[in-house]
């Protein structure tokens, strides 16, 4: 459709120049008396000629009608077709993205699409948990889209957009806009609207950490200080840092952490870690055990598990997921 748009406005261009340059070079008369003899002549409207045409005016006349008003009705009516298309395109678009959002539930939203945001919402993608950006930036919407996320442009701090982005109905919401105050803002707004939202916000410096946990979320990522931090062990402790980007961002390798709930009825509940043999049923660590609060890093292996435990687990997709269906 692109093409055929390109080529109608290209046709109409050369019918009208063709037109101008014809009648100036024939007649004798300035451009904008040649333009308006063109356009009125291939729109058949019926106006008088701006001066007598000689014979050779005539004849030239008799052949732009010939040519160029079938093609000036083919350019139009292709134009009008792509504006109208292109239109009921992105309005039928904006309507099935909306109706999926207000389909969504349990899921997460990334505030804000700039640099931390799409880190965020590409992991999202990558662990295959539903989720929807909100933003406003030019070319977002696009990028979105071609991306394959669900996306509302919208102000994350406004409660308008966050309620048509479905914070009533989401498990998780990640606030990684430009400002500390948007985010604390955003954050506030959310804890109003869901209690029992899981907040994360991004913070650009330590200072403002306490500020925005205040406001209402549940923590609070400080990325230049990760950052920092991550550099530095990558210096001190070189091959510690490998194991680290080998086992959590290597292509073909899917290590990872979960945390999981011991529940009333698991085969689990009553027995210790080692009794339990989780290592050799699922090929899962156990990392840590907390209890009320308290955790339990690198538990014992006489450590019993009970109901209402939260299990930290390092290993595989499918090894994570056969502990979490015992659990």
């Amino acid at each position: 459709m692109m093409r055929r748009a390109a080529i109608a406005a290209v046709l109409l261009v050369a019918v009208l120049a063709a037109g101008t340059a014809g009648y100036m070079l024939i007649e004798g008369w300035d451009a904008l008396d040649s333009l308006y003899m063109t356009v009125i002549t291939v729109a058949t409207v019926g106006f008088r000629e701006v001066a007598p045409l000689s014979t050779q005016g005539r004849l030239f006349t008799v052949a732009l009608i010939a040519a160029g008003v079938g093609g000036i009705a083919y350019s139009v009516s292709i134009i009008a077709e792509f504006m109208v298309e292109g239109h009921l395109t992105e309005l039928m678009e904006g309507r099935r993205m909306k109706k999926r959002i207000e389909e969504l539930s349990g899921h997460y939203i990334v505030a804000g699409m700039g640099r931390v945001g799409s880190v965020v919402a590409t992991a999202f993608d990558e662990q295959g948990v539903p989720f929807v950006v909100i933003d406003q930036c030019e070319g977002c919407e696009e990028e979105a889209v071609e991306r394959g996320w669900l996306y509302m442009s919208g102000d994350a701090t406004t409660e308008e957009a966050l309620e048509a982005a479905g914070v009533l109905r989401a498990k998780g919401l990640v606030t990684a806009l430009d400002t500390d105050a948007d985010n604390l803002f955003v954050a506030m707004s959310a804890r109003g609207m869901n209690p029992s939202l899981f907040i994360v916000a991004r913070s650009s410096t330590v200072a403002s950490e306490s500020k925005i946990l205040r406001a209402g979320a549940d923590r609070v990522v400080t990325p230049n200080v990760i950052g920092g931090r991550r550099m530095a062990a990558s210096v001190t402790d070189p091959f510690v840092t490998d194991y680290l980007e080998l086992v959590s961002h290597s292509e073909g390798v899917e290590f990872r952490l979960e945390a999981y709930t011991v529940r009333e009825g698991s085969e689990y509940v009553g027995r210790s870690i080692r009794d339990s043999r989780i290592r050799d049923a699922t090929g899962a660590y156990i990392m840590a055990v907390a209890t009320g609060g308290v955790i339990d890093s690198n538990p014992a292996p006489d450590r019993v598990l009970l109901p209402g435990d939260h299990v930290v687990a390092f290993g595989t997709r499918s090894q994570l997921d056969m502990l979490g269906a015992r659990l």
